[in-house]
């Protein structure tokens, strides 16, 4: 990347052929631009002021994709043509474009580096409200527990495997989802297990060994095995008691989070702020389906409140499947396409799938709905994304099985469809991430490397972050904030840089 001087950025060619991203012109951003000072001021009225990293995460995303808050000049190397590519705000929260952005590169990494081509399924765990607000306000805790529930896991699939922990292991990436399809607060896990284990052949190298997959019986039983170990557990830390007919959750009193108030409601599906404070949120029903247990019934069991999910799979020559199902569960938190306006000014957020009640939206006052983001807003410094087992960065067999080839028990020959693993380890090649050009190209089917004009290559040629730079500019090509305001609507586009 070559970056200039704002002094000498000014461009020669007036930039042609632009698709920027107007994110002002979304739903999203002009619920949250209009509503977020008043929400601010509410919460503060109330007594219960925003945290940092939430106040950071609205202002990051009300800057995201703007161009009046600086860019990229990319210029075609043959034609001299040239595009303003706006910056991103990088948040993990809630913002639609640097969640995808995010989901494509999470992909890619899991697909070329890290899951081996061996088959995969996904074991998805969800828990009662309690442990959501638990794990919500204290993430060692929930460290801890996805732990316990992926060794659990490991130590069946090792067992029915016939092999035993001194010769065999499993692996798992674990990415921490933490909402549910109607915006509401649900710390869950999505799992993708190894379906089968590695164990060491004579020579002390890993092949991989299938599983079947698991019964029904199997998986109630496993179930009921975690959900034992996490209650003992919780009460060895002191976070949980119980007696001889329930247990509840005792954690040391204490003064109440700025959070808590937000998490409490958007985990129940109660109004957070306002007049209507802990009523049930307004919802939109039909008519429930009229065969509520299916064929997928077989593969969930449920615990007090825990269910576990282990239907979807992918064989060893599905990669391209492996690759959705990874951006499936790395995808953002709000779908910007269901979203709408009711003729009151509510905010109707459509789900997925209707629930099992037959309830197929979900209504918000604005400032309910801000309230909603926020108690979405990871805090910082807690890892979503966590590898266990064979895959974990210290993994005795990592570099042996993973498609890089790094970390320990690296190799310099190639690996069979087996694992199996020939010659002595080189020092891997450091691994680059993938480029915002490479992620436009493979998610989107955008290509940003080549002239729209000509063919030729594009090339970044200056970052512009000066404002009064970035507003000269934006004056001399028509994107000036008075010259968009009446602007059309652009077409699909991927995510800003």
């Amino acid at each position: 990347l070559l970056i200039l001087s704002t002094a000498e950025a000014k461009p020669q060619n007036p930039p042609t052929g632009q698709c920027p991203h107007r994110p002002e012109q979304t739903l999203l951003y002009q619920v949250v631009a209009r509503h977020y000072p008043a929400f601010v001021e509410l919460m503060e009225a109330e007594e219960r002021p925003l945290p940092g990293f939430v106040r950071r995460e609205f202002e990051a995303y009300l800057k995201c994709g703007r161009l009046e808050h600086g860019f990229l000049r990319v210029r075609c190397e043959a034609c001299q043509a040239e595009k303003l590519v706006a910056f991103s705000c990088k948040r993990r929260g809630w913002c639609p474009s640097c969640g995808a952005r995010r989901m494509a590169d999470t992909a890619a990494l899991l697909v070329d580096e890290v899951l081996p081509e061996v088959p995969i399924r996904q074991w998805v765990l969800s828990v009662p409200f309690p442990l959501r607000f638990l794990f919500a306000r204290e993430p060692e805790a929930m460290g801890a527990v996805l732990r316990l529930v992926v060794r659990a896991i490991e130590s069946w699939l090792i067992g029915r495997s016939g092999h035993t922990r001194a010769n065999a292991q499993g692996g798992a990436v674990t990415l921490v989802q933490r909402f549910g399809s109607a915006l509401n607060m649900n710390i869950h896990f999505h799992m993708l297990l190894l379906d089968g284990v590695y164990a060491a052949d004579r020579q002390g190298r890993p092949r991989f060994v299938s599983v079947a997959s698991p019964t029904p019986v199997e998986l109630a039983a496993l179930l009921e095995r975690i959900v034992a170990r996490v209650g003992r557990h919780l009460e060895r830390r002191g976070l949980l008691e119980r007696d001889e007919e329930q247990a509840w959750l005792s954690g040391e009193e204490g003064e109440a989070g700025p959070l808590d108030g937000l998490l409490g409601a958007s985990i129940t599906y109660r109004i957070a702020v306002g007049a209507q404070r802990g009523e049930r949120a307004f919802m939109l029903r039909t008519l429930p389906p009229a065969d509520e247990d299916s064929v997928a019934s077989d593969r969930v069991a449920r615990v007090a409140g825990f269910s576990l999910h282990a239907g979807i799979a992918a064989r060893a020559d599905q990669r391209t499947k492996v690759e959705r199902l990874c951006r499936y569960i790395a995808r953002p938190a709000v779908a910007e396409p269901r979203l709408s306006l009711t003729e009151r000014g509510e905010v109707r957020y459509t789900l997925k799938t209707p629930y099992r009640d037959g309830t197929t939206h979900v209504v918000f006052e604005p400032l309910d709905f801000l309230a909603r983001l926020a108690a979405l807003v990871p805090r910082p410094r807690v890892n979503l994304t966590r590898f266990h087992g064979v895959l974990a960065p210290n993994a005795r067999w990592r570099g042996a099985v993973t498609p890089s080839g790094r970390g320990r028990g690296g190799r310099a020959g190639g690996r069979g469809a087996d694992g199996q693993v020939e010659g002595e380890a080189p020092e891997p090649a450091k691994r680059q991430a993938v480029t915002w050009a490479q992620r436009l190209k493979r998610v989107f089917r955008l290509e940003i490397e080549r002239c729209a004009r000509c063919g030729g290559p594009m090339k970044v040629i200056a970052a512009i972050e000066d404002p009064a730079v970035v507003e000269r500019i934006l004056r001399h090509v028509g994107e000036s904030e008075a010259g968009r305001s009446g602007a059309a609507a652009a077409g699909p586009r991927g995510p800003p840089a």
